[in-house]
C-alpha cells in the first residue's frame, strides 16, 4: 500500500477536525451543550462544569470525511462505518438526552445495550456475508482456534467491552485522545501486514481526527469529546481488531483500556462485597488525580503506558 495513501488520510482528517473546531466549538456553547461534572470527582474538575461537550461530532465528522475519501467502499468498509458511526450514534443520544432534558443518566441501560447490541448484530451479519475467518490467534503462539458461529458471539462481546473500556478512559483532558491515537497506530501496521487496507486508512484517517480534536481537547480542554466521540472511537477500535484477526492482542494493545476498565469493575465490586473502596475513585486515572498527580502527569503517563502496551502488542504479534 502506498504510504502517501497513509499520510493523506492522516493529514486530511487532522486539518479537517482542527478547522471544524471554530465552528463546533462556539455552536455547542451557543446551545449550551455544557458538561455536567461529577461532585465526588476532582475538585479540579469543578470549574470544568459547562464546558461544550459532544465534540465528539468533529471526531467523527473529520474521520467519516477523509475515510470516504481515500479508502475503497469494500464490505470491511461498511464494517469499519457500522462499528464507529453507530455506537457514536449512541453515544451522540446519549449526550443529546443528558444536556437537553437534564437527565444525568441520558439513556436508560436497556436503551442502551439495545442499541449496542443492534449495530453489533448488523456488523455480524456484514462479517458473515464477507465469509470472515471465524478462527482466533493465541497472541504470541501459532495457536489457533475456530469458534464457529460461536465467533459472532465473541464479536458482541469485544465490540461491549471495547466500547465501554474506551468510554471509561475518557475523563481527563486529551486522555482518550492519545491512548487512542497509540492504539490506532499499533494497529495500522497490523493491518499493513494482513492486507486489511481499509483497516490501515480508518486507523490513519481516525489517528489524524483525534489529534486534531486533541488540539482543544488538551489541558485546560475548550471542548470534551463525550460519549460520542469515545463509542464511536471504541466501536471503531474493536472492528479494526476484529477485520485484522488481532482479536485477542486488542487485550495488550488496548491495555490502558483494559485497567480502566478493570478499575470500576474491582471497585464497584469490592464495595459491594465488602463495603469498602479499593481505589480513591474510579476509573483509575482520578485515584492519581485524588493522589495529587496533576491533569498533565496523568494523561503523559497513561500515554508512556499506552505506547509501552502498544508495543507488547506488537512483539507479540511478531511471534504469531
Amino acid at each position: 500500500m502506498d504510504i502517501k495513501v497513509i499520510l493523506f488520510a492522516l493529514g486530511a482528517s487532522f486539518l479537517l477536525a482542527v478547522v471544524l473546531g471554530p465552528l463546533f466549538i462556539p455552536l455547542l456553547r451557543r446551545m449550551k451543550f455544557g458538561q455536567q461534572i461529577r461532585s465526588d470527582g476532582p475538585q479540579s474538575h469543578l470549574k470544568k462544569k459547562g464546558t461544550p461537550t459532544m465534540g465528539g461530532i468533529i471526531i467523527m465528522l473529520a474521520m467519516v470525511i477523509s475515510f470516504l475519501k481515500f479508502a475503497d467502499h469494500t464490505m470491511e468498509f461498511w464494517v469499519l462505518i457500522t462499528a464507529s458511526l453507530g455506537f457514536g450514534l449512541i453515544g451522540f443520544l446519549d449526550d443529546y438526552i443528558k444536556i437537553a432534558f437534564k437527565r444525568s443518566l441520558g439513556l436508560t441501560a436497556k436503551q442502551k445495550l439495545f442499541g449496542q447490541l443492534l449495530f453489533s448484530i448488523i456488523m455480524c451479519v456484514l462479517l458473515y456475508q464477507m465469509n470472515h475467518s471465524t478462527a482466533i490467534a493465541v497472541p504470541g503462539t501459532d495457536l489457533s482456534f475456530d469458534l464457529q458461529w460461536f465467533y459472532y458471539i465473541f464479536v458482541v462481546i469485544i465490540l461491549f467491552a471495547t466500547s465501554n473500556a474506551v468510554n471509561f478512559t475518557d475523563g481527563v483532558d486529551g486522555l482518550l485522545s492519545g491512548t487512542s491515537a497509540v492504539a490506532f497506530g499499533a494497529f495500522i501496521l497490523i493491518a499493513l501486514q494482513t492486507a486489511e487496507y481499509e483497516s490501515v486508512v480508518f486507523s490513519a484517517a481516525m489517528i489524524g481526527a483525534v489529534l486534531g480534536f486533541l488540539v482543544y481537547n488538551a489541558h485546560p480542554a475548550k471542548v470534551f469529546m463525550g460519549d460520542t466521540g469515545s463509542l464511536g472511537i471504541g466501536g471503531g477500535l474493536a472492528a479494526v481488531a476484529i477485520l485484522t484477526k488481532a482479536e485477542l492482542l486488542l487485550i495488550v494493545i488496548g491495555g490502558v483500556f483494559v485497567l480502566e476498565m478493570l478499575s470500576v469493575i474491582l471497585q464497584v465490586g469490592s464495595f459491594k462485597l465488602r463495603g469498602k473502596r479499593i481505589f480513591k475513585m474510579s476509573p483509575i486515572h482520578h485515584h492519581f488525580e485524588l493522589s495529587g498527580w496533576s491533569e498533565w502527569k496523568v494523561v503523559t503517563s497513561f500515554w508512556a503506558v499506552g505506547i509501552l502496551f502498544a508495543a507488547a502488542g506488537l512483539a507479540l504479534y511478531r511471534l504469531m
